[in-house]
């Protein structure tokens, strides 16, 4: 058993946050059907590498979920999608606001007929304020939160991530507001909307920020590798060309790395003994530590570091990953089987649970692969089932 088995989801958002905290429902058992655009589908289809012309990032994205296409901007479609909400748990939903409301599916709608249903919210600024109505996606998030404005080196530009950073950190949130909002249903009996601006969740993770700003006025800097709280932090080059991180947030931790690097005179320092001490003499530190690692090895140095209990792990790209033994270990990645690619390789559930653990059943579906199927469901008769398919509202 799964932990989520019979929990029935609506995943009707687009590219990556929404569909993101779906996937992470259905990696549980929830059965979660993907609703699409029955001509464009959606975008992050076409993000990314492709294999024999077929996305593969959308291999993961839309991984344990079944494909339905239905045109949501036509009367027929709307009315599937109100049939589909009053059987369901939860639709998680990315549409600018107003939209789902003047197609008659807003939340006061598809709660009335089915008052357990979490409406999972997820848009770029949130369903109020100023800013709410405009388009919103995850790099606006890492630009205004402060994410871009401390990322890179002190003397170069505001720096984005090479990743979906954003919408990864909100579809996490919005599977944690769900699984909240389910908690509250067993409770009270009724489900509720939740609102989430992806503009917020990356803020939680960058730090006390505003805290500090409030009462200290500081405006976190730009540090490159190093890190405003604790040092030495930073990626060394070992003589043979490989790159290693280290880091020191343990205060035993940063006084082993700079006994074995051959300076323990420094850890005497009074300054030593606090983070914010050890942030004043950075560039002390990182000397030591960057020249002892230079003249060593990647091997010996992990080694060492290793015999020394301290922190020290190498600086991998994605072949690296795919040859290192604790990853293996863990299972992380695991090879499914595919219908239009035969099979692919995606990453696995997130996590171990020791009775009802998570399982990737099978990688994302072609456009419109399970549509007949779900209509069934709703006892659609395959006359009427043709008929929306060939009038368009379907595919």
């Amino acid at each position: 058993m799964t932990s989520l088995a019979g929990l029935r989801v609506i995943d009707a958002a687009t590219l990556f946050a929404g569909p993101t905290a779906a996937m992470m429902l259905g990696d549980f058992g929830a059965d979660v059907i993907k609703i699409e655009h029955p001509r464009r589908g959606d975008p992050a289809r076409g993000h990314g590498a492709a294999a024999d012309g077929v996305g593969l990032w959308w291999k993961t994205l839309s991984r344990n979920k079944r494909a339905a296409a239905v045109d949501l901007s036509r009367a027929e479609g709307q009315e599937i999608l109100r049939r589909l909400a009053d059987g369901c748990d939860v639709l998680v939903e990315n549409f600018r606001p107003g939209t789902l409301e003047r197609w008659g599916l807003g939340p006061e709608v598809l709660l009335e007929r089915n008052p357990r249903l979490i409406v999972a919210r997820m848009t770029g600024f949130g369903q109020f304020g100023p800013m709410a109505a405009r388009p919103g996606f995850g790099t606006l998030a890492e630009a205004m939160s402060g994410f871009a404005a401390m990322t890179g080196e002190p003397d170069g530009p505001p720096t984005l991530p090479p990743l979906a950073l954003a919408d990864g950190i909100a579809g996490l949130a919005m599977a944690y507001a769900i699984m909240v909002a389910l908690r509250a249903r067993e409770h009270t009996g009724r489900g509720q909307v939740v609102d989430l601006a992806i503009i917020e969740p990356i803020l939680a993770l960058l730090g006390p920020q505003m805290t500090a700003y409030k009462a200290l006025g500081v405006v976190p800097r730009r540090t490159g590798n190093r890190s405003s709280s604790n040092a030495p932090r930073n990626t060394y080059r070992t003589r043979d060309g490989r790159w290693l991180a280290i880091s020191t947030s343990a205060q035993p931790i940063a006084e082993r790395v700079m006994t074995l690097v051959g300076r323990p005179d420094l850890v005497e320092q009074p300054w030593f003994a606090s983070g914010a001490g050890r942030v004043a003499h950075v560039e002390e530190l990182d000397e030591a530590v960057a020249s002892w690692i230079a003249a060593r090895d990647a091997a010996e140095v992990v080694a060492r570091f290793e015999e020394a209990q301290a922190a020290v792990a190498p600086v991998y790209d994605v072949a690296d990953i795919a040859e290192d033994p604790q990853y293996a270990a863990l299972d992380t990645f695991v090879e499914v089987p595919d219908e239009e690619l035969g099979s692919v390789t995606v990453q696995n559930v997130l996590f171990r649970l020791s009775a009802t653990p998570g399982e990737v059943r099978w990688p994302g579906r072609g456009l419109g692969r399970d549509t007949d199927a779900v209509l069934g469901e709703l006892a659609y008769p395959a006359g009427e089932i043709a008929r929306l398919r060939e009038a368009g509202v379907i595919a």
